[in-house]
């Protein structure tokens, strides 16, 4: 029997080489829970910055990968780094999938089986250190131009967080 040829682009998926417990492993981690109801309606992808950016970055192929059992593509690729956590597919998402969090549990997973080095570690961790600061900044300067002062209790962080998840803000 003759192969068919595959061109550059498509990458030849053998079954041998799939784990069928991969999307179930994931559905256990904290995060992965709901994982399997994605039914690939590409709607992350539609809001993704990331994928703007850079063509190849796809949550729907990532999600769809991990339903296969592509375990070492997945954990071993540099595209669950990638993910900014800024929750448009989150939000989006028709299923609930809530692919930030997905991508949370595959980097733990990584992790703990060694795709990862130590040093890129480090890096990822400035990376969110230098994001949540920025987040705080923001808040701060919210806060200031409703109260016009530098200084806040906790109770007037929690104030302005809650007016704006309930759209007042």
């Amino acid at each position: 029997m003759k192969e068919a040829a595959v061109s550059e682009d498509e990458v030849r998926i053998l079954a041998s080489e799939l784990d069928p417990h991969f999307k179930y492993e994931v559905a256990e981690e904290p995060g992965g829970e709901n994982i399997k109801v994605c039914f690939s309606c590409g709607v992350c992808t539609a809001g993704c910055p990331v994928s703007e950016i850079d063509p190849g970055y796809n949550p729907r192929k990532i999600v769809r990968m991990v339903l296969l059992g592509m375990r070492e593509q997945v954990l071993a690729s540099d595209f669950i780094w990638l993910c900014t956590l800024c929750y448009t597919c989150y939000a989006r998402c028709p299923q609930n999938v809530r692919f930030t969090d997905v991508m949370g549990a595959l980097r733990n997973m990584a992790v703990r089986e060694g795709h990862v080095h130590p040093s890129f570690l480090k890096a990822v961790d400035g990376i969110a250190e230098f994001t949540q600061r920025l987040r705080h900044d923001m808040l701060v300067k919210a806060l200031a131009k409703r109260k016009k002062k530098t200084e806040f209790r906790i109770s007037d962080y929690k104030k302005v967080v809650n007016e704006s998840l309930a759209g007042r803000a």
